[in-house]
């Protein structure tokens, strides 16, 4: 397993981190000044922006692009309102290939308005990013899937193990000829048993596109956003990294917190300087 110790440039920042409070120049500046090594925009960062500019005030601070955060949910209550949702997540695959990202991080989207068919929802998931997967390989950017912990089901996400992310790389991508894997972000899998087999499944065609870090408070006061920084909580951290890497991936680890009662309201130097010291001595 890698020493991060003293290696910020090993290291990401995904923009949620610090709040969205702030220009998202500012942020890229922030984030290079501290010695990160990537960076991983949400697209309500680049709301207004001219991407391609903002591709090159990140590339010209020396950064890599770990993601391009967040698809727009899959299900939907109408075949109209899925094909719309289709279109607009090939919208921001393109921008993510102009950013230069290693992957569109996908969030499936629970279920539609009024719909107890969990099921249904899962199928246009697959029908979803199926329609995508031709076009991301020819940008050379992969789909990254997110499952989310399972108290999302409802709401956020209807993929809410590695094992059933996996499961739909699988069947949409069967030999693994790429453009098609996972984001593993320790908030949403640390509690699952079968963690460990599914990462070393994992390892077998190389799908980890993506690798996030926080920790899980006790008490969670809201269990969206008041995940912890690193170190403040129960994951052990070392150990999901160490099978993570084990099962093949050597990206950068990219730090994911939502804090709106703690970390968002720090100033920003503060959080990414806390950052850099625990990705050094937790993780």
């Amino acid at each position: 397993m890698r020493d991060l110790a003293g290696r910020p440039d090993l290291c990401a920042i995904n923009t949620a981190t610090l709040g969205h409070s702030a220009p998202i120049g500012a942020v890229i500046e922030a984030v290079a000044r501290q010695g990160f090594g990537g960076i991983a925009p949400w697209r309500r960062d680049l709301e207004g922006q001219d991407v391609a500019a903002v591709a090159r005030q990140i590339r010209d601070a020396g950064l890599a692009v770990t993601g391009y955060c967040r698809s727009s949910a899959f299900p939907a209550a109408t075949p109209e309102a899925a094909r719309a949702a289709v279109e607009e997540n090939c919208c921001a695959l393109r921008d993510a290939a102009t950013l230069g990202a290693r992957c569109f991080v996908l969030v499936a989207g629970g279920l539609p308005p009024g719909s107890r068919d969990l099921a249904a929802a899962r199928r246009q998931l697959r029908d979803g990013v199926g329609a995508l997967l031709e076009e991301a390989r020819q940008l050379g950017v992969t789909l990254a899937l997110e499952p989310l912990h399972p108290v999302y089901a409802a709401d956020r996400s209807c993929l809410c193990t590695l094992g059933e992310a996996l499961d739909l790389c699988d069947a949409l991508d069967p030999e693994a000829r790429g453009g098609l894997g996972v984001a593993a972000d320790v908030y949403h899998l640390w509690w699952d048993a079968a963690l460990p087999r599914e990462l070393q499944r994992a390892a077998q065609r190389r799908r980890i596109a993506a690798f996030h870090v926080c920790d899980w408070l006790v008490p969670t006061r809201d269990v969206l956003l008041d995940r912890g920084m690193m170190g403040d909580g129960v994951i052990d951290i070392p150990a999901i990294r160490a099978a993570v890497e084990a099962a093949g991936y050597g990206g950068l680890v990219e730090v994911e917190i939502f804090s709106a009662q703690d970390w968002w309201r720090r100033p920003m130097e503060e959080t990414l300087a806390v950052c850099a010291e625990r990705l050094g001595s937790v993780c």
